[in-house]
């Protein structure tokens, strides 16, 4: 089985578009249409059902899939492993990071580290909600990530360790009810029926964790819309748009002062938190993988 001819059918498999796959791929259709009917042989099944107007995967596509992205991700890990030989001077390191940032660890300062130690490393990062790319570290799309999940909720078969715990706070305008002066502390239960809730993206790490939050209260989030950004999500509501809980260093700046006008009230649920997991497969992390875990756990300690 040639690799290449993999790497055609991950194009197709992906972009269920031949004309695209072959762009991407920078060969011709027909060739590329060729490369597939020898995998296909090689095989012994049909890998893609197609019509004048569809592409879509057989059963025995589907089944390949994954097999073929596990392949191709070992392959570039043992080329990493060769050039570490000489000392990390080339390679890439396949990164996720979470969309929001964990609080005692500035992980551009990581990354910058990392560069100044590593030059020859090309990072590539994703972001991504948090589930998606711990499957993406499981099926070795991603050799890295780090993500806004308990470690309940790390897939099995993933190494991590916990960078953080980040307190959620209850962001509310100033004028709100529950905003009555002082060191607030509230149960979420108080929230009044008719409030409107700014979540964050779905699948993320974050809305897992509100919404936890929210069970553990007995109460139902309410009416609410989500919102991509978390500085969004504090401007809203201190423009009364809604109240909103997100992580307590992402309202709070190195001056100690929420912005927008806002108040941001302890919640007292103590198991209210955003957990920053770091996530990896230590059976099949390649030298530049586990460099990154070096510098991460340096900087972790000295913050």
């Amino acid at each position: 089985m040639d690799l290449r001819h993999l790497k055609y059918f991950l194009a197709v498999a992906e972009t269920r578009n031949f004309t695209q796959a072959a762009a991407s791929c920078y060969v011709a259709q027909s060739a590329l249409s060729q490369q597939i009917a020898r995998l296909e042989k090689d095989v012994g099944a049909q890998l893609f059902s197609r019509t004048s107007r569809s592409v879509r995967l057989t059963a025995a596509g589907e089944l390949l899939e994954p097999l073929a992205r596990r392949i191709l991700a070992d392959v570039d890990n043992a080329q990493a492993a060769l050039d570490a030989l000489s000392g990390l001077r080339r390679g890439r390191l396949r990164l996720g990071l979470l969309q929001t940032r964990a609080s005692s660890v500035d992980l551009v300062e990581v990354m910058a580290d990392y560069h100044a130690r590593h030059p020859g490393i090309d990072f590539h990062v994703t972001n991504a909600p948090s589930a998606e790319m711990a499957a993406a570290v499981l099926a070795g799309d991603l050799d890295i990530a780090v993500v806004g999940l308990d470690p309940h909720q790390v897939p099995e078969g993933l190494d991590h360790f916990v960078l953080d715990r980040d307190p959620l706070v209850l962001v509310v305008p100033a004028e709100h009810a529950l905003a009555d002066g002082g060191d607030v502390v509230v149960d979420l239960a108080d929230l009044p029926e008719s409030h409107q809730l700014i979540q964050f993206t779905r699948g993320s790490g974050l809305r897992r964790q509100v919404e936890a939050a929210f069970a553990r209260a007995g109460v139902e989030p309410g009416r609410h819309f989500q919102v991509g950004q978390i500085q969004d999500m504090v401007r809203l509501a201190a423009r009364g748009i809604g109240v909103t809980v997100v992580p307590r260093s992402s309202v709070f700046g190195r001056d100690g002062l929420l912005p927008y006008g806002a108040r941001a009230l302890r919640i007292a649920d103590e198991a209210a938190v955003h957990t920053i997991c770091v996530v990896h497969d230590s059976k099949r992390l390649a030298p530049a993988g586990a460099a990154f875990l070096e510098v991460v756990e340096r900087h972790a300690v000295s913050g």
